[in-house]
């Protein structure tokens, strides 16, 4: 295949720009949209590294400040916290786990836009691939959540930590709601930032895993800090 001169300048489009080009290549070329855009902004004469670091500094900066605000929810209820073994365990997992499920969600989701697998507007959970997603991202956190819960508790136990049913209740309580809450606001907010970044015609995915994983680690230890003090 004859490769059009036109093609060998892609990468000299500014960022901020979809030249004609991009739809001139599409038709002649048989290229998807999603493999133009990575050609433009990561090809071989491209800067991927400080792109993405250029993209992603402030998102990280901001989500450094939201992690260090998160751990002041923790000091507040630091005696509670100490007493109760399965707590302690917990929390770090807990907080790792969440921070995971905003790194599938922003990236699955970037990579549907690209594909054209949702639509953008008041029909994006109307998308089947959509629907999936979040049914088995909800089914999974929910097991992990119940597994998380129980080990912490077990792990406890285990050290010498006398079982009550109605601690462990709270304790599985916390792990459920902790997790559940928050992966629901983690997919609003992923659509929410995703649309918004796509329409800039930004890349996505080098903003939604920060702020996700920022909003994973700030959330989860208010939301314990809460929920401990309140059940405790």
């Amino acid at each position: 295949m004859n490769i059009d001169k036109k093609f060998i300048g892609i990468h000299k489009i500014k960022r901020s720009r979809h030249h004609n080009i991009i739809h001139h290549i599409h038709k002649k070329h048989k290229l998807s949209y999603m493999t133009i855009f990575y050609m433009k902004e990561y090809g071989t004469k491209s800067h991927a590294a400080s792109t993405i670091i250029k993209e992603s500094i402030k998102i990280l900066v901001l989500a450094s400040i939201l992690s260090s605000i998160g751990g002041l929810g923790i000091e507040n209820m630091k005696d509670k916290f100490l007493a109760i073994m399965p707590l302690i365990i917990m929390l770090p997992a807990l907080n790792d786990m969440i921070g995971d499920y905003g790194t599938i969600i922003s990236s699955k989701f970037a990579l549907m836009i690209y594909t054209g697998k949702v639509k953008l507007g008041r029909g994006i959970f109307a998308s089947s691939h959509m629907r999936i997603l979040i049914r088995n991202v909800f089914l999974i956190a929910i097991i992990s959540s119940i597994y998380v819960g129980a080990v912490s508790y077990g792990l406890s136990y285990m050290q010498g930590f006398a079982f009550d049913l109605a601690i462990f209740a709270k304790v599985m309580g916390i792990s459920v709601f902790c997790t559940m809450a928050l992966v629901s606001i983690i997919f609003l907010v992923s659509v929410a930032s995703g649309i918004y970044v796509y329409k800039r015609k930004e890349d996505p995915n080098n903003f939604l895993v920060p702020i996700t994983t920022s909003i994973a680690d700030f959330g989860s230890m208010l939301l314990f800090s809460f929920l401990v003090i309140r059940l405790f």
